[in-house]
């Protein structure tokens, strides 16, 4: 198929290089032209173990390729994935600014029936509110669909090309015989394709991850627990991870979760309860626990040391928000390591791949290991 991936952050480069991989046409639009003229010199502005290799194959093959042009994308293709950052505003609400500016765009962009499907996580109802803004720039036709994606980072090649599940909300038959076809490679083993209604399917998004959130969380306050009555949290994990209605994954204390998704996505959910006046009283406890969570590593070092911490270097192991990725997006190093130097700290840290992005976050305030 032919296919216009708008927006090539994390989400879009990924899924656009993946679904090139397997045969399609993909042209992967931003308004970044810094970042555009980079991928086309076959520099990989993210880290994703093995996607550089990916997309490097599939441009060299001319199945992959990069533009600022929104309308000529647009007009040479037939799904349209809308794939554009979503951060929060204060409040935790997502911004959509630049969800409904594409949308604009791709209205007055149209020369025929197309597919737009939104793969930017947004609220209940956005996508229906994308056909509203696209309909009054065009007299066209246009599909609509949500497709929600579920990728991890570190392992988003893997999770694109052998997928647990696809979520699909469609709004007829025929959107969804496009979308079945376009996916029916990567679900051969008999892993489902589950189609829903759109707004279903935009709630999926947000309930897998808040779901996700709660059990780290838990897990942390367990953990804390267990430390404070002489428990081992790890005994306990494996005895609890064993209960197949449980399960393991998602069970490991730490320091909190971070990255693009989870304290995005919570948030949002919180916020779209609190606009149709329902109270959620589980999420805000979640968030709660993962906020004081990444200041606890911080002041276990700083009640160690009871003479004080000036002058003291302490290194720090990893930076990003999980091994294997670049991305410092609510990572708790930022916590940990700023309440450190606050005590007077000196800080010397190391990741293996997230050190550049870490430099824009900490500048010389730290230093740098180079293994």
């Amino acid at each position: 198929m032919n296919i216009c991936m708008v927006g090539i952050g994390y989400v879009g480069l990924v899924t656009g290089t993946c679904l090139a991989e397997n045969g399609n046409e993909v042209i992967c639009v931003d308004i970044d032209a810094h970042k555009v003229s980079l991928l086309k010199r076959g520099k990989i502005p993210i880290y994703e173990p093995g996607l550089e290799t990916l997309i490097k194959r599939n441009v060299k093959e001319r199945r992959l390729t990069f533009t600022t042009n929104l309308a000529r994308a647009v007009k040479d293709s037939m799904v349209i994935f809308i794939a554009v950052g979503t951060p929060p505003h204060h409040d935790g609400s997502p911004n959509l600014n630049h969800v409904f500016e594409v949308a604009r765009g791709i209205g007055r962009a149209m020369n025929g029936y197309k597919i737009v499907v939104t793969k930017s996580t947004v609220p209940v109802g956005t996508t229906e509110k994308l056909k509203m803004i696209i309909n009054k720039e065009t007299d066209h036709p246009v599909g609509i669909a949500s497709n929600p994606e579920f990728l991890k980072e570190g392992t988003a090649i893997d999770d694109f090309m052998k997928p647990d599940r696809i979520i699909l909300g469609v709004e007829d038959s025929g959107v969804e015989e496009v979308m079945r076809e376009l996916y029916a490679p990567f679900v051969r083993t008999g892993n489902p394709i589950i189609t829903m209604e759109i707004r279903s399917a935009e709630m999926t998004k947000y309930a897998s991850n808040a779901m996700l959130a709660t059990r780290i969380s838990f897990m942390n306050e367990l953990a804390n627990l267990c430390e404070a009555v002489g428990a081992n949290i790890n005994a306990v994990r494996s005895g609890i991870g064993s209960d197949p209605r449980i399960g393991s994954s998602f069970l490991f204390p730490g320091v909190g979760y971070g990255g693009s998704c989870f304290p995005k996505d919570v948030q949002a959910m919180i916020k779209t309860a609190e606009e149709h006046n329902r109270v959620l009283n589980v999420l805000p406890a979640v968030e709660a626990v993962n906020q004081k969570q990444r200041e606890l590593l911080a002041e276990k070092v700083i009640k160690r040391f009871k003479k004080g911490l000036k002058n003291r270097t302490i290194a720090v192991w990893g930076l990003s928000f999980k091994p294997n990725t670049d991305d410092m997006r609510e990572a708790p190093s930022i916590v940990i390591i700023n309440k450190l130097l606050k005590r007077g700290a000196k800080i010397k840290a190391y990741d293996p791949v997230a050190l550049p992005n870490a430099k824009k976050e900490f500048g010389n305030r730290i230093r740098y290991g180079k293994n």
